[in-house]
C-alpha cells in the first residue's frame, strides 16, 4: 500500500510551467520534453503520484538538459493524477488504475521511440511511484541506467533481476521505505553482483523530499539540490 507520505505536500499543478515543451505522441504518450532532441543521450523522470505537470519536477527535467540530455516526463497516468481533494477516491482505489508494471510497460514503447529517433543511450529515474516503474525497466534491459529517490512499492525481491547501473537515494524519515530497507536491498545488489549500485541515505529529511520541497524553504532546497546533482551525476557517468 502507499503511504500517507505519498500523498502529503501535493504540487500546485502547472500544465505550461517549466522552459521545455509538451509533446502530444512520444511513444504513444503525452510528453514534457526539455534539450536538444538531437542528443544522443536521454533521460526519462517518472513522476510520483501528482504527475508529470508538477512544476519541481519540470525544473529538474530543465537542470538536467543544460547538461546535453534530451529529458523526457511522459503522462503515465494519463491526465489522472492522484488528487487529494477527492475523498470518494482515496489512494487505495487511485492505484488501482494506476499500477507501477502498467506503468513500466507504458514506458517501453517511449524509450523504442526515442532510439528510432537516434538515441543511443537512455537512463531513467522515478520518485516515489515512479520508483517502482524505473526498477522494473532495471531488470528488463531497456535502460542504460536507473535511479530512485525515495520509491515506494518495492522490496528486496525486486532488487534481484537488476541488469544496470542503480542508484537509490532514501529519505531517514520514510515509513515505506525506510532505511533498514534500502540497506537491505542494497546487501541484495551485492549478492547479485551488480557492478555498478549506491544506496544513499540522506539525513533529517523525509519521504518526496527530493521533488516535493518548497521552494521558499531555502535548507530542503539545498537537501533536494545534493539529490539532484547525484542524480546528474550518475547519468553522465553511465548514460554514454
Amino acid at each position: 500500500m502507499a503511504s500517507p507520505q505519498c500523498c502529503a505536500n501535493p504540487p500546485t499543478l502547472s500544465p505550461g510551467c517549466g522552459d521545455g515543451i509538451v509533446v502530444d505522441d512520444l511513444g504513444g504518450v503525452r510528453a514534457y520534453t526539455a534539450g536538444s532532441p538531437d542528443s544522443k543521450h536521454a533521460v526519462l523522470l517518472i513522476s510520483d503520484i501528482f504527475g508529470f505537470e508538477a512544476p519541481n519536477l519540470r525544473k529538474i527535467a530543465d537542470e538536467i538538459a543544460t547538461s546535453g540530455f534530451f529529458v523526457v516526463v511522459p503522462d503515465l497516468l494519463y491526465d489522472d493524477p492522484y488528487s487529494t481533494n477527492n475523498p470518494e477516491r482515496p489512494i487505495s482505489i487511485w492505484i488501482q488504475s494506476h499500477s507501477p508494471d502498467k506503468g513500466c510497460q507504458d514506458a517501453k514503447p517511449i524509450i523504442a521511440a526515442l532510439k528510432n529517433k537516434g538515441i543511443s543511450a537512455v537512463g531513467a529515474c522515478g520518485f516515489c511511484w515512479g520508483g517502482k516503474v524505473v526498477l522494473e525497466l532495471a531488470k528488463s534491459c531497456e535502460i542504460e541506467a536507473a535511479v530512485l529517490c525515495h520509491p515506494s512499492f518495492i522490496n528486496v525481491d525486486d532488487i534481484k533481476g537488476v541488469k544496470c547501473p542503480i542508484l537509490i537515494l532514501g529519505a531517514e524519515i520514510d515509513h515505506i521505505s525506510p532505511p533498514e530497507l534500502l540497506k537491505q536491498c542494497e546487501q541484495a545488489l551485492c549478492l547479485a553482483s551488480v557492478e555498478s549500485h549506491i544506496v544513499k541515505i540522506f539525513p533529517g529529511v523525509a519521504h518526496g523530499w527530493t521533488v516535493k520541497y518548497k521552494a521558499e524553504d531555502a535548507a530542503a532546497v539545498k537537501r533536494a539540490q545534493e539529490a539532484h546533482q547525484d542524480m546528474l551525476n550518475w547519468f553522465t557517468q553511465h548514460v554514454k
